[in-house]
């Protein structure tokens, strides 16, 4: 497992726009996901998430042309999440330019389908997300319809499992934490990365630098996803990584 920390920039897509809310409600407009996509390539991305946010909730399929708009553009890993319920619903993504994908409801209603791409194209290739809210301590549930449906899954059970079945790395997004700022759920992420072997990308609270120091150290995580401090232009990914780095985390700076 490489020991370089990452720093991952999610445009939350919803009518072609990139938006952005809190615990997944009050959604608003940010900006063109293409214009925003290159400036973070510019700033020093590791990787970058496009993420469908309403592809599942509305059952219906992806921006396919928007993806390879993108795709053509970033010339680092481009992962691709939402709306994707079966096999070639991926080769779609991979044929348009995608280099990951990220599950999160398909794999809740069919968890084989984690296996069937980690087959095809290889672990490295698939990603399992979810979300969770914490039910007590050092406990917490995988939660279905961004955020809004309990499905009584044990979310350290869930990541086992789903690692046991071919996922390659894991997205672990805190509902609780979500556009709050106040930083990344600590326990949870080191509970994570306690308990499987693959890398564990943190995701949900990120307000200042510290946090992310915060999450990439005492959290264990492998990589820390954000979107608003960038979206917003709080936090520079450039200037990020440069606080990193005097801190003494290793990320690739070039």
């Amino acid at each position: 497992m490489s020991t370089t920390k990452k720093i991952i920039p999610c445009l939350d897509v919803d009518n072609r726009k990139v938006v952005k809310g809190k615990k997944f409600l009050d959604v608003q407009e940010v900006a063109d996901p293409l214009t925003l996509a290159k400036k973070y390539v510019a700033d020093g991305a590791d990787e970058l998430v496009f993420y469908d946010i309403s592809a599942s909730t509305k059952n219906r399929g992806m921006f396919l042309d928007l993806i390879e708009e993108i795709a053509k553009e970033v010339p680092i890993p481009f992962i691709v999440g939402g709306g994707i319920r079966t096999l070639e619903d991926v080769d779609k993504v991979f044929e348009l330019g995608g280099n990951k994908v990220s599950i999160n409801s398909a794999a809740l209603t069919n968890p084989e389908l984690i296996k069937e791409v980690a087959d095809k194209y290889g672990s490295e290739r698939v990603m399992l997300s979810m979300d969770v809210r914490q039910e007590g301590e050092n406990k917490w549930s995988v939660y279905a319809k961004g955020g809004m449906e309990e499905t009584g899954i044990d979310a350290i059970e869930w990541a086992k499992k789903m690692e046991a079945l071919g996922a390659g790395e894991l997205v672990v997004n805190s509902v609780d934490e979500d556009g709050v700022k106040d930083g990344y759920n600590l326990a949870l992420n080191r509970a994570m990365a306690e308990a499987v072997n693959i890398p564990i990308i943190a995701s949900g609270g990120a307000g200042k630098p510290e946090h992310f120091k915060e999450v990439l150290t005492e959290g264990k995580a492998d990589a820390a996803l954000a979107a608003s401090v960038f979206h917003f232009n709080e936090i520079n990914i450039r200037d990020l990584k440069n606080y990193l780095a005097e801190e003494n985390i290793a990320v690739r700076n070039d």
